[in-house]
Parts: structure tokens; sequence; C-alpha cells
């Protein structure tokens, strides 16, 4: 093969950004080169997500415009992976309206794209594998890596939470921890390579280990990555509040490379919303452990995850979160919309909250949030933070952004050779979500 070119568009999480870089890699290793070009590429992948309806139609629309450069290019392959693929009625939707797709596969088969590749090439036809039950892991797969300085390392795949608004257990298969001795040697391999940074990712990291047979915690795995040589940072998504255990707390308050920064959704402050969203605790439950963390590792960061207009939801509801983000004082919160899901228990609810109402909440919600995150950027005012530099701004090309311990964004003057490298930088300036400073 020579002088063929690939591209790949990925939605959702860092899994799924993941993913696209283990996908990156054995495209690479059968002779493909990166392009983000469509028009030149060889090979267009679509890495997707069902966690968001807006993510999905973004696929469907994208499938659209490619119909005319498949028929420009009827060499071009175009295949469509990840999320959405583990659902039949999104696969016949492919099948039926964008027959121009040529592979389609799903969350718990990267490692076969050559086959695939070479099996479209024997029938001249779509080639669909995918896997329904995710219980293997596959090791040994690299990573083309975004970066050079950081990089996500999975610790697990699947998830047995079953909350009543996800699709996750459904398409990523049920829970399953990697082996600790894979794990400690990706990192020590990625050490060697003068990476400083790692995020460990799991659907939900707290419940680590509990697959393995044998007497293995996260905080257990978090002691062993904080010995690796050469890491300086260690940072991990998503903790699931009913597992967060006092063992971890007290693991990320002693451990000197992990970050003062704790992921940790909430989704909503109501009780009863809790209850029916099936996240097992409750907002005292949820409140204690803030006040745990805080009273662990004082000055950390809390970052969450907050759904608006969850079936049933009623203003009293949506008051009680108000209060829990009062309480809590996060310094930062993706925010959603709740978005039907097929095939979840959510989406037979009755009670649905209308669009007006979900928007008019929403924005209330963002009114609290912002304010809450301005004031807690102030207590950087003037401070020295560390910074792990990433790149350069997009809007400036003599101005470099990172991020400090605390998952900060900030922005500064400096030489792009700086990019990769640990440096101090004075905060002068709030925002509610970034900070700029100078090199001191």
């Amino acid at each position: 093969m020579t002088n063929k070119k690939y591209t790949i568009v990925t939605y959702g999480c860092q899994m799924n950004e993941h993913d696209s870089e283990k996908i990156s890699w054995i495209l690479e290793t059968m002779g493909y080169k990166w392009t983000d070009n469509k028009e030149e590429s060889d090979f267009i992948i679509y890495n997707t997500c069902l966690v968001r309806e807006n993510a999905e139609l973004k696929v469907y629309g994208q499938l659209g415009a490619l119909k005319d450069l498949k028929r420009k290019n009827p060499d071009l392959i175009l295949a469509v992976c990840g999320c959405m693929m583990q659902q039949e009625e999104a696969r016949d939707i492919i099948l039926s309206k964008y027959k121009h797709v040529d592979i389609i596969f799903g969350t718990g088969n990267i490692h076969k794209l050559p086959q695939l590749i070479s099996r479209y090439h024997q029938i001249n036809r779509t080639v669909v594998d995918i896997v329904e039950d995710n219980r293997e892991i596959v090791e040994d797969i690299e990573a083309n890596r975004k970066y050079s300085f950081k990089a996500f390392v999975n610790i697990m795949y699947g998830c047995n939470n079953f909350c009543t608004y996800c699709i996750v257990p459904y398409t990523r298969g049920r829970e399953k921890s990697r082996k600790p001795e894979n794990i400690i040697k990706e990192i020590e391999d990625l050490a060697k390579k003068g990476y400083k940074e790692i995020t460990l990712l799991g659907q939900n990291v707290n419940s680590y280990g509990k697959t393995l047979g044998y007497d293995y915690s996260f905080a257990n795995l978090l002691e062993d990555v904080n010995k690796i040589e050469g890491i300086a940072r260690i940072r991990f998504m998503t903790s699931h509040p009913k597992d967060l255990s006092d063992e971890l707390i007290q693991s990320i308050a002693k451990l000197d490379k992990v970050c003062e920064h704790l992921h940790l959704p909430v989704q909503s402050g109501s009780n009863k919303v809790l209850k029916e969203m099936n996240r097992k605790y409750t907002k005292g439950d949820y409140l204690t452990l803030i006040e745990k963390i805080k009273n662990a590792v004082p000055d950390i960061a809390i970052s969450t995850d907050i759904i608006v207009g969850f079936p049933g939801e009623t203003e009293e509801d949506f008051n009680e979160t108000l209060d829990l983000i009062k309480k809590v004082r996060y310094d930062s919160a993706f925010t959603f919309l709740y978005s039907v899901r097929k095939g979840t228990i959510a989406a037979k609810m009755e009670n649905q909250v209308p669009d007006e109402i979900k928007h008019e909440r929403f924005q209330r919600l963002l009114d609290t949030l912002y304010p809450i995150f301005y004031e807690e950027n102030l207590k950087y005012a003037d401070k020295i933070v560390e910074v792990l530099v990433e790149e350069v701004s997009k809007n400036n090309e003599n101005v470099l952004t990172g991020r400090t311990r605390h998952g900060k964004l900030i922005h500064f003057e400096g030489s792009k050779e700086l990019i990769g490298n640990l440096v101090n930088v004075k905060v002068e300036k709030i925002k509610s979500f970034t900070l700029e400073g100078s090199i001191i």
C-alpha cells in the first residue's frame, strides 16, 4: 500500500478519543497516513457516540454529505464504529439509508479492523461485525496518541451501574478491569517515552478491580502508578459517588502525583430524581462525600455532571439541584438537557419534561453556576501555579495554553518550544472559565 490516507472523526467521551488513537495506530501500521482533508482521504471513519442525541444526528448528517464524495471516488472506504453501532436500530438506519457505508463495527472489536478492511475488499459489499458481549480485553493494541507528553490509559471497560438515563452498559458492555500489571507496563512505557501526565479512564474508576478475582482496588492502583518514575501527574475519570471509598479519598490526599482535582458527577440534587435515575446515593450522601474530600484535600477542585429535565423533575426537584450547587461550589461542570435515549428505562418513563421548561431551567442552572466558577477562580489570583504546557492558542500564536494541577485552563505568553514542559505561571487575570498569567 502506498500513499493511502485516512481521516477519523470522533464524537463523545475520552473513551472514544482513546479508541480513535488506537484506530489511528492500526491504520498507520497498515501504511495509511493521516490527513484532515476528507477530499483526499482513501479511508474515512466515524467513531460515534450514543449518549447524546445531538452527536447521533451529526453522524447521520455527515454520512449523508459524504454520498457525493463516495460517488466521485468509488475506491474510498467509509466506516462507522463506536457506541452507536452497538445499537441495532442505529445499524439498521445506516444499512437502509446510507448504503455507501462500507464497514460497520462496534466498541469491542477495534483490533479486527485490518480483517474487516480485507473482508470488504474480498466481497465488495458492506461488512458488519459487532461483538454483543464485550467480555474480552484485547491487550497490545498501541495508540497513535494526540500528545507526546500526556496520555489516556484505559484501566477498565464497560459499566454495571445501569443508570436509567444511560445507554453505556448496553453499548460498552458489562464492567471488566484490566490486569494491574498490564496497566503498569503501559504507563512505564509511556514514562520512558517522556510522558508526564496520565489520565486513567473508566466508566466508573472507583469500582476498578472488582472483576479481577483478587483483592486489588483503585486505591491500590493509584499507589502503584504513583511509584512510576518520570510520571509527574496522575488524573482519573470518571468517579461514581456510590463507590468513592474512604481509602480512595486518603490515597488522593497522600499521593503526591495525584492531581488536586476530582470529577464527581452528581446529575441531580433531588433524592426523588436520584432514585429514579438509579444513582444509589442521596443528596445527603453526596454532600458528606464532598465534606470528606475537602477535609482531606482542602484546596481540591471539584467538577461534576448535571442533567436538567429528567422525566418527572418538578420545580422543587430542580431547586434541590440549585441548592446542592451552592453548597458544593463547583469549579466546573458539564451540563446537559435530558435527552431520550432509546433502549434506556428513562425513555419509557411518563412525565417527560417539556422542552421549554428544560431550557428555562437550564438557563437558571448556568446563571447559578457561572458566578460560582468565577468566585472559585478568584482563589488563584496572584498565585504561582504549576502548568503543563499543552499547545499554542488558536487565537494568538504568541500565547500558550496549559492546565494547572487543579485542571484550570490558563493562557500565557511564551515560546512553542515550551509545549510538553512543566512551567510556573503567576496568575494575573481571572475569568469564569480560564485564567491568564505570565511565566516566572
